[in-house]
């Protein structure tokens, strides 16, 4: 491993987060901590974080011309 990267693995070391195992729910209902507005706008926060990652730029259109479908029973 290189000094670059062990430098970036220690300072990773400190960082919040859990290692969970993918075959079991997380559990975690916020729903009685916060509202629908607080859980929105953290979703919004990892909307933007995701754009940013994927090197897009965030769409930028009237919710008019939004793509999408509706799809009735029939």
């Amino acid at each position: 491993m290189s000094d670059d990267a062990r430098s970036r693995a220690a300072a990773r070391r400190d960082w919040p987060g859990q290692v969970r195992d993918l075959t079991t729910a997380a559990g975690e209902d916020l729903s009685a901590e916060t509202t629908a507005e607080e859980r929105l706008s953290m979703m919004w926060e990892l909307a933007l974080r995701a754009w940013t990652l994927s090197g897009r730029t965030l769409p930028d259109y009237a919710r008019s011309a939004m793509p999408g479908s509706v799809t009735r029973p029939e």
